[in-house]
C-alpha cells in the first residue's frame, strides 16, 4: 500500500502499491549472501515481523553490522527482532510509543543515520538522501 496524505485529513489514505512475486522465502535466505538490507514501510512490517526467518535475516545484519536501511513502518519489524534498543531512529510519526516501549529513541526527522542503520518516516526522505549522496 502506498500511503498519501490528502487535505484537510490528519492521517494518511491507502492507495494500492507496487507489487511483485516473490522469488524467494525467507526461509531461504541466506543472509550472509547479501551484503545490505532494506525493510520497507506501509503495511508490509505488520506481517512480516511475525515471522522467524525474517527476524532471523534482520538480527543478522545486526549483528554483523551491515547495512540496514528502514522507513516508514520498519521500525515494526526491527522491534520484533528485538534489535532496536538503544538506536536513534526515524519512522511514521505514530509510531513513537512503540519505538520508545522499544528502547529507542524516536527522532522526528526525515532522514536518521545511527551506525551501519539509515532510517526515514516516508520513501520520498530516503531517495532524497540517495540523489544528495549520488551527486556528491
Amino acid at each position: 500500500m502506498v500511503h498519501d496524505f490528502e487535505p484537510g485529513y490528519d492521517t494518511y489514505t491507502e492507495k494500492p502499491g507496487y507489487s511483485w512475486d516473490a522469488d524467494l522465502a525467507f526461509a531461504d535466505v541466506q543472509p550472509a549472501d547479501y551484503v545490505a538490507l532494506v525493510i520497507p514501510g506501509g503495511r508490509a512490517p505488520e506481517y512480516i515481523r511475525n515471522n522467524p526467518n525474517c527476524q532471523r535475516i534482520i538480527r543478522h545484519f545486526f549483528e554483523q553490522e551491515k547495512p540496514v536501511a528502514q522507513l516508514c513502518h520498519a521500525p515494526l519489524a526491527l522491534i520484533a527482532a528485538g534489535v532496536l534498543k538503544g538506536k536513534r531512529t526515524a519512522a511514521y510519526p505514530a509510531l513513537e510509543p512503540d519505538i520508545k516501549a522499544a528502547g529507542a529513541q524516536f527522532a522526528d526527522s526525515e532522514v536518521v543515520v545511527d551506525g551501519t542503520m539509515v532510517s526515514a518516516r516516508a520513501w520520498p526522505e530516503l531517495i532524497r538522501l540517495l540523489k544528495e549522496k549520488s551527486a556528491a
